[in-house]
């Protein structure tokens, strides 16, 4: 998987989360959005910013690639559960936004690993 596809889809969220946030602002108030828009934002960044460390050679590349997919996922089911909820009145399966938020944590723990096992075998 090359890393290119990892900035496309932070790219992607980003935009994604600066139309949610405007959703939250104009068109529906009060529903969460703020937090779904800013979940995408952040982990836009942070995917983006993982590509990046994973290209420079500070993680260790299986164990940091598993972590940015997580970015994407955890994005993808906390964000998209709550835009479905907000938006149509489903969920996107039970328990979505919370297995999303997990896998999020997961996720920054995984690339945490990733960066400690680099700087233990020396970059």
């Amino acid at each position: 998987m090359t890393l290119s596809f990892f900035v496309l889809i932070a790219g992607l969220m980003g935009a994604a989360g600066v139309a949610l946030a405007a959703a939250a602002a104009h068109a529906a108030p009060g529903v969460g959005l703020e937090s779904a828009a800013q979940i995408l934002m952040v982990h836009a960044v942070a995917l983006f910013a993982g590509a990046a460390a994973v290209a420079a050679g500070l993680a260790w590349r299986p164990l940091a690639l598993a972590g940015l997919i997580g970015f994407v996922l955890g994005a993808l089911f906390f964000s998209g559960d709550i835009a479905l909820r907000a938006f149509v009145g489903n969920r996107l399966f039970p328990m979505a936004a919370p297995t999303g938020g997990s896998i999020l944590i997961l996720s920054w723990l995984a690339l945490a690993v990733a960066a400690a096992v680099r700087l233990v075998r020396g970059a």
